[in-house]
């Protein structure tokens, strides 16, 4: 073998590791933060201390009791919701608007959403500390970056 085509082998060689790196992107784990962790601002009012972590690793606080029935699976809950990132940045709400429809269990809200309003009552004021796991993951929203940590406080109108 000649010099040239020795040494053109042995860049190749140090170029596949790169190249395969780069093509297993996909196998790459990303690492989403931790609510734990996270530091909230303090106009939010997290206090995980007082908060409940279900299985699923939200957490929520309920801030005013409601009345009536529990929201379950297959009710509609009617709601008014604003929605903060754990930096305080307020990204959406309709409070002052009108109410917001959904029926639980049928995946029509992120799954933090429909797991944190489940036992609800109407009156009922609830904050709800959402991982990116069981909001939108990776994904990118319309000023929410992926990766978030959501902060909900819902207020339900009516449970039917």
């Amino acid at each position: 073998m000649n010099k040239l085509i020795r040494r053109s082998l042995a860049l190749l060689a140090c170029a596949l590791p790169i190249a395969a790196a780069a093509a297993c992107d996909g196998d790459v784990t990303y690492s989403s933060p931790v609510i734990e962790e996270t530091q909230f601002a303090s106009s939010l009012g997290v206090n995980l201390a007082a908060s409940t972590r279900t299985g699923s690793g939200m957490y929520y606080r309920d801030i005013t009791a409601g009345t009536g029935v529990a929201a379950a699976a297959n009710d509609t809950a009617y709601v008014h919701y604003t929605l903060w990132l754990a930096s305080g940045q307020q990204v959406d709400t309709n409070v002052g608007g009108p109410v917001f429809p959904f029926i639980l269990g049928r995946g029509m809200v992120i799954q933090g959403f429909d797991e944190g309003v489940a036992g609800m009552k109407k009156g009922g004021q609830r904050q709800l500390i959402i991982p990116p796991s069981l909001g939108y993951g990776r994904s990118s929203r319309p000023g929410i970056p992926g990766n978030s940590i959501l902060v909900f406080n819902v207020l339900v109108d009516s449970v039917k």
